[in-house]
């Protein structure tokens, strides 16, 4: 029978703040991590050395198709009789982190392959490095059409930190677990920890809304085929981008 005392009793309960406080602080780490990875392997993949590609595009495949809570049980479980021993936070920040970095590196390179081709060599016609071009020229402008699925992948992940708790992370639902057990308050409890996923990735929404403001610029209605696909969705330029760019 629901207990109005007992949900509005874990509404504000320490435990469960914390165990939120701990998957907002893993869901950011596993991001940063993420960006690393999916840099790197976005530029690897976009370059034109098999050394480099070839490991990108394998990293990128394996990530993206196996499940993220296999590979938290393999790094976990599976490493140690390898030699290599990892306690449970570590190996949440590299199962999450280079499960996300391999959905990042795509969103990366479909942003950084929508830059016309005339903004690399105009930057290159005045002397710059392909460091400098990419840090003053490319990456600026693909920000716009990188922002918008990258704020979506971090909502995203923000609910896959759950999935930790299979490898006893003491973050929100693996706390939620453990006060059930002792208060015997499922239904209760459960609503308290959903609401808390909920206030987490409305606020982040809020914020995903403003940095897309911030990165966006101001564009007239479309009137040809250029101006129709700039008013395409995000993951729908992505992936056009992407396509057309692997076809040739």
């Amino acid at each position: 029978m629901w207990d109005w005392g007992a949900f509005f009793h874990y509404l504000h309960n320490t435990y469960l703040l914390t165990g939120a406080g701990v998957t907002l602080a893993l869901s950011l780490a596993s991001l940063a991590i993420g960006l690393c990875c999916g840099t790197l392997a976005a530029l690897m993949r976009m370059s034109r050395n098999p050394l480099l590609s070839k490991p990108a595009a394998f990293y990128i495949w394996l990530m993206r198709g196996t499940p993220v809570l296999v590979q938290l049980i393999i790094i976990y479980t599976g490493l140690p009789q390898l030699g290599i021993r990892l306690n449970v936070i570590e190996s949440s920040l590299i199962g999450l982190g280079l499960n996300e970095g391999a959905y990042l590196a795509e969103i990366i390179r479909a942003g950084i392959l929508a830059v016309p081709r005339g903004q690399f060599e105009a930057a290159r016609s005045v002397g710059m490095t392909h460091a400098m071009t990419m840090r003053i020229i490319v990456l600026p402008q693909a920000m716009r059409i990188i922002i918008p699925p990258l704020g979506n992948t971090f909502n995203s992940l923000l609910k896959t930190t759950s999935l930790a708790s299979v490898i006893s992370m003491e973050e929100l639902l693996r706390r939620t677990e453990v006060l059930i057990q002792v208060q015997f308050k499922v239904l209760e409890i459960f609503i308290v920890a959903a609401l808390y996923y909920l206030v987490m990735t409305t606020i982040w929404g809020f914020i995903q809304e403003r940095l897309e403001a911030h990165f966006s610029r101001s564009h007239a209605a479309p009137k040809d085929e250029a101006g129709a696909e700039a008013a395409l969705q995000p993951n729908a330029r992505i992936e056009k981008v992407l396509l057309s760019h692997d076809a040739q």
